[in-house]
């Protein structure tokens, strides 16, 4: 007679096998506009363990799309402004804190990306805004194969060019596009 096998804990049957959005809001909001990206990233570690595989499989197939869905122009003009973000990998980072500041301001950035100029506090690196989360858009897969010694399914994050008009870099037109960033950032 064989023993039925127990599931480890990760791998126990799971009444949910997908994340809702208001899920995926709750685990990649952070907790207060000024959160380093060191703790905003532990957070969020402490909080996909739990996950069962399936779930973290969700919860990165919706990452990637909302990853997806602000890979714009409009957008990395607005990193461009607050930064001088002028690397595909430096806009990824811009758009996982774009992410990290939750759905209500994802959607209204999204929407007006000139509203970032309304951010009452941003993450501060030297002194400086620093709108960026290092790999934050990782993290579930770096769990997943350290429990299964296998990848996540790929979705990809982002398209082979950004949506929309690629933004002017001249001061005059960022001013006139960026208005409100612009008097926050001036350059």
């Amino acid at each position: 007679m064989t023993q039925a096998s127990t599931p480890s804990q990760h791998e126990k049957p799971t009444q949910i096998q997908a994340l809702t959005e208001e899920q995926f809001w709750q685990l990649v909001t952070r907790s207060s506009l000024e959160q380093d990206q060191h703790s905003l990233a532990e957070n969020l570690k402490s909080k996909l363990d739990a996950l069962t595989n399936d779930e973290l499989a969700a919860f990165d197939k919706l990452f990637s799309q909302k990853m997806r869905l602000c890979y714009q122009w409009s957008l990395w003009g607005a990193a461009y402004i607050v930064t001088g973000c002028d690397s595909e990998y430096e806009f990824a980072e811009f758009r996982c804190f774009l992410i990290s500041l939750g759905q209500e301001w994802f959607e209204k950035v999204l929407a007006e990306p000139d509203v970032l100029g309304l951010l009452p506090q941003w993450p501060e690196k030297d002194g400086y805004a620093y709108p960026f989360v290092d790999e934050y858009d990782l993290i579930a897969g770096q769990i997943f194969e350290l429990r299964t010694n296998e990848e996540l399914p790929f979705v990809p994050s982002g398209r082979a060019t950004p949506q929309g008009k690629q933004f002017s870099n001249k001061k005059k037109q960022l001013k006139a596009t960026y208005p409100k960033l612009f008097q926050r950032f001036p350059f």
